[in-house]
């Protein structure tokens, strides 16, 4: 990277020390590079040149004028005794009139020579007759009449425009360094790229971008910095995969006595032919003397635990232990439950290990992951501590791997001292392609789209408050029907106490409303042993309404509850309201969804519609990631999703998948003779930007 772009913007001129230090607080603008990868938000169209004598009331939308100012006046307002400033603008064709409300002295001073011809931008408004504009831009124009027709809209701040830094400053800025830097652009892409994708030099697409000649151009220019920035993040990627190639992991060589014997003698249902097809898929993987690391994504009720038990057992047949972590105690022990009643006819120890695992108890449980008697270890964070330690870790498991950090996700890795383990995530969240290529790029990709036979899909209705007393009537039937209910209320951390509040309200209502019934309730500010009691109520069938916050999202599995009621639907994610559809319909009963919103808007009755619609997972996680955007749909922390420059993850599609497609051809093919310094410089700029895993050239 060239000296030249690193230069601290101070030394540019009209910046200076001062404007350098607003800039780098307000805008991260450090550098001449900086500077230049400061885009505008959008762009006003000026090219629309029009005559005074042809404004009509039709002209709603902004309009380019050029003339004369002339007849400054400044009015007083009696009523408020505030102040503008109007003055006449003419065309020669026709008059406008133009008032300003602020800054009227530096106004003044500006349009005193009545000889300078200026460039009006505004949208008109119709005053007894005559076209009246309020604050409009606007430009003098040179001696030859030319202005600028597409001007760029910088992003700004009132911090910013206190210290000078207004859209002009932008402009004219930006203007003098293309100027100094015609000289200093290069080409740090592989020209095989360049060709292929079709990409303007960069020299030209920050001239789009900065200097438009066309509507049409910032586009174009925009589509080089996107292109780029997704080929280092797809080189990031894929050379970690490669990475993983190299990582030796155990080979397990053969399908054992526990796998058969399960198989053919002890396996609950039959499996769907997708989770025979995964299932095979890890097998292949671990095949192989370097590590697998595979995500298994499946819909809610898909079966993901009878494939990650499957796995469980290839490990256990080969020598080795397994350990499956996951970031609730109440989907850990659901784990621990469904696993040890599977593994009861096998000759498999299970054990489980959370934060609430006693002292005496955890002794037991580490000598027996330390001389190898325990087999498979289920739990939370309480995995990674440092004196969990295993006799022979071969296989490692995340349930819904968003929600631990690449750290936590490490150290379960590093719990075998001489080997990496195998490594399979799971998740029940629908993630839509596009965004599972760039939060999951360097895992091999696995999906489970069948349901297991006989199950009925749910259906899902949005009920208004007006309808609450028909719905509880057809609850009160269900529940004589010997059925079971669950009522969830919404709980996000930035209103936790009204949220509290709520539920306990919920659960008091539902009392009243039901008083012949046993009604539960669990929430995120119970002890881990009540809301383990509370769950255990429920599932034996003593309570039969299940009064709970989102804590019951994932991790509870109840034949017999079949109706969910979701209140303050409208405050759920799409996706997260799939998934709570998921807790219900996991048995031959019809199962049932009611969504009650406690506001109802256009989108609102857009989203929830859906849910009445589509039963279908990946295509609601579509639809609520185009709805919600990244961020939302993966959470506040946005689950360690790098935040792109230029990048939509939700509508650059066609791109994220070409440039993995790229990058993958390219580094499967060149010889390495290929002269890649600039380029590797520029990915090592970008990884540190994005605060990205390091890789090794």
């Amino acid at each position: 990277m060239s000296k030249f772009w690193q230069t601290d913007i101070q030394f540019l001129k009209k910046v200076g020390p001062l404007k350098a230090s607003i800039l780098k607080q307000q805008a991260n603008i450090v550098n001449y590079e900086d500077l230049l990868m400061y885009f505008p938000r959008r762009y006003v169209d000026r090219s629309n040149l029009m005559t005074i004598s042809k404004l009509s009331y039709e002209h709603s939308e902004p309009i380019t004028l050029v003339g004369q100012i002339s007849q400054l006046k400044v009015i007083k307002n009696n009523q408020n005794n505030k102040y503008r400033l109007s003055a006449i603008f003419s065309d020669g064709t026709g008059f406008a009139q133009i008032h300003w409300f602020q800054g009227i002295e530096w106004i003044q001073k500006r349009f005193q020579n009545n000889q300078d011809v200026f460039m009006l931008y505004g949208k008109p408004e119709w005053i007894q007759g005559a076209p009246n504009f309020s604050h409009p831009e606007i430009e003098k124009l040179d001696n030859e009449g030319s202005f600028k027709k597409i001007v760029p809209i910088y992003p700004g701040s009132d911090v910013l425009k206190k210290n000078g830094i207004d859209n002009r400053f932008f402009i004219s800025v930006i203007e003098y360094l293309l100027e100094i830097a015609q000289n200093e652009f290069y080409e740090f892409l592989p020209e095989i790229f360049v060709q292929k994708l079709h990409l303007l030099d960069r020299k030209t697409a920050f001239q789009y971008l900065h200097q438009p000649q066309s509507i049409q151009q910032p586009d174009y220019g925009l589509l080089r910095f996107k292109y780029e920035e997704m080929l280092a993040f797809q080189w990031i990627m894929e050379a970690k995969r490669k990475n993983y190639q190299t990582t030796k992991a155990p080979i397990f060589t053969k399908v054992g006595e526990n796998f058969l014997n399960f198989y053919h003698h002890y396996l609950p249902f039959e499996l769907t032919d997708a989770q025979k097809k995964v299932i095979k898929e890890i097998r292949n993987d671990c095949l192989k003397p370097y590590q697998m690391n595979r995500l298994v994504q499946g819909d809610v009720g898909s079966g993901k635990t009878i494939v990650a038990f499957f796995s469980m057992l290839m490990a256990i047949d080969n020598g080795y232990q397994c350990a499956l972590m996951a970031p609730t105690e109440i989907l850990a022990l659901q784990h621990y439950h469904t696993i040890e009643k599977w593994s009861q006819n096998l000759n498999i120890s299970v054990a489980l290990l959370t934060g609430s695992t006693k002292e005496k108890h955890r002794k037991i449980i580490n000598q027996g992951l330390r001389n190898g008697n325990i087999h498979i270890i289920i739990g939370t964070h309480a995995l990674i501590e440092e004196n969990v330690q295993f006799a022979n870790l071969g296989l490692t498991i995340i349930d819904e791997q968003h929600k631990f950090g690449v750290e936590q996700r490490a150290k379960l890795w590093k719990k075998n001292s001489v080997i990496y383990p195998h490594h399979l995530v799971m998740t029940a969240t629908p993630i839509p392609r596009t965004l599972a290529l760039t939060l999951y790029g360097d895992l091999e990709i696995s999906i489970i789209d069948q349901l297991p036979k006989g199950r009925k899909p749910i259906k899902t209705k949005v009920v208004l408050e007006a309808q609450r007393l028909q719905l509880f009537g057809f609850i009160k039937k269900e529940i004589q029907n010997g059925r079971q209910v669950y009522f969830i209320y919404p709980l996000v951390e930035e209103s936790m106490k009204l949220d509290l509040i709520a539920v306990k309200q919920g659960y008091e209502a539902i009392q009243r409303s039901f008083p012949n019934v046993l009604v539960g309730i669990v929430h995120g500010k119970m002890k881990p042993e009540d809301k383990e009691t509370e769950m255990q109520r429920f599932k034996k069938g003593e309570t039969k309404i299940l009064v709970s916050t989102t804590v019951i999202e994932v991790g509870v599995d109840v034949p017999n509850a079949t109706i969910m009621v979701i209140e303050n639907a409208e405050r759920f994610g799409l996706s997260q309201l799939h998934q709570l559809r998921g807790r219900v319909g996991r048995s031959e009963h019809q199962s049932y969804c009611f969504l009650i919103p406690y506001k109802v808007n256009p989108t609102t009755q857009k989203r929830l519609e859906a849910m009445e619609k589509y039963t279908d997972g990946f295509k609601i996680s579509e639809m609520d990631l185009q709805l919600r955007g990244p961020g939302d749909f993966l959470g506040t922390r946005q689950s360690g999703l790098p935040e792109f420059h230029t990048i939509d993850i939700v509508g650059d599609s066609r791109i994220i998948e070409e440039c993995k497609n790229v990058i993958r051809d390219f580094l499967n093919t060149h010889s390495g003779t290929d002269n890649l310094s600039a380029f590797w410089e520029f990915i090592q700029q970008f990884q540190k930007k994005m605060s990205l895993d390091t890789i090794s050239s």
